[in-house]
């Protein structure tokens, strides 16, 4: 069933995207976007007339708010009425159902964008609502202290060493040398501040369009060959903190192992969890080229995700890679994970 969809799959790309992050932000959402959204816009020159469907990844936990999305469509205009739809999860995933979409054959265009502010409280202490109410979430642990549970596991495990924490750290651009990470005290025993998230209020904005129409909004589309996402137990005590099946599954599912990946944008917020899943994607723990924003040095909850593949667009655009990997996290340590594979032919 699955191989007969993929041979029949409809060809779609990015053909623009825009992004903002900065550590706080006074601009509302709205505010926030209104940019964003009319620069990619501009860039393909098609109104809100011209784009077919209109999909967007945000929290209202987050914003305080019900339905604080729907003002956040003020960004987007209220004329002419529009094919709208919401996902409470990070715009990685708005991005994939707006990719079922064209699948359906019901649209040739569309808007995606997430958005995030974390700036006003504090989100370590937050994400732990999301763990399971009964054994974990009563106990209040935050989302350093999650991370470092995995991370003493891995260490007494010898599946990870301090090294490779530290050269990672390197890496992401938290600290210029080995040397300043260890000089660095503990945040959450094993982890230093270097391994961990600082957080940053953002936006990412991209346009999608399908085979015929692509080739005349962008001289060079970022065709997505393959998209998948999986996801494991919510219970820690019954998955294997040494491993992430859903993430080898996606990658499987996406295509990921069909052919070379030149660069992947990872979506790792601390670095156990960089190291983790490249050893699980076979990707290199020191590959030749990084991300020009790592998430560890600047993670927006609800944006982090699509951001990645935005970025991924972007060095296929500049001609810096031909196929490139875009991952998505959600939940606690790693649980959901969406492979996303862009390439600069169709494949």
């Amino acid at each position: 069933m699955y191989e007969s969809m993929v041979t029949a799959m409809r060809k779609v790309a990015v053909v623009a995207a825009s992004s903002r992050q900065e550590e706080k932000m006074l601009d509302t959402e709205v505010e926030m976007m209104i940019p964003l959204i009319s620069k990619v816009r501009e860039e393909t020159g098609l109104n809100q007339t011209e784009i077919g469907f209109t999909c967007s990844g945000s929290s209202d936990f987050l914003a305080g708010q019900a339905f604080s999305f729907v003002m956040t469509l003020d960004a987007v205009g209220p004329v002419p009425p529009i094919s709208e739809s919401h996902v409470e999860m990070d715009g990685a995933w708005a991005l994939y159902e707006t990719w079922v979409k064209f699948q359906m054959g019901a649209i040739d265009t569309a808007l995606v964008y997430s958005y995030g502010k974390p700036s006003p409280g504090s989100l370590q202490d937050v994400l732990s609502t999301q763990l399971d109410p009964y054994y974990i979430a009563p106990l209040w642990p935050d989302a350093h202290s999650i991370a470092a549970l995995q991370a003493r596991h891995l260490l007494e495990q010898d599946e990870i060493s301090h090294e490779d924490l530290a050269n990672c750290a390197v890496r992401a651009g938290t600290v210029q040398s080995q040397e300043e990470y260890f000089d660095q005290p503990m945040l959450a025993d094993p982890l230093r501040q270097a391994d961990c998230p600082t957080y940053a209020d953002g936006g990412v904005a991209m346009i999608l369009a399908a085979e015929g129409k692509a080739e005349e909004l962008c001289e060079r589309p970022a065709w997505i060959t393959g998209i998948d996402h999986r996801i494991d137990s919510h219970h820690f005590g019954v998955r294997d903190l040494s491993a992430i099946p859903s993430a080898k599954k996606a990658a499987s599912k996406a295509g990921v192992y069909d052919a070379g990946i030149d660069l992947a944008e990872l979506h790792t917020s601390y670095t156990v969890h960089d190291i983790l899943l490249r050893k699980e994607l076979n990707l290199p723990l020191d590959p030749t080229r990084s991300s020009k924003n790592h998430p560890i040095k600047a993670e927006t909850l609800m944006a982090s995700g699509l951001l990645r593949i935005a970025e991924a667009a972007r060095a296929i655009w500049e001609q810096e890679a031909n196929r490139v990997l875009a991952h998505a996290t959600s939940g606690p340590l790693m649980q959901q994970n969406l492979m996303c594979v862009l390439s600069g032919e169709k494949g």
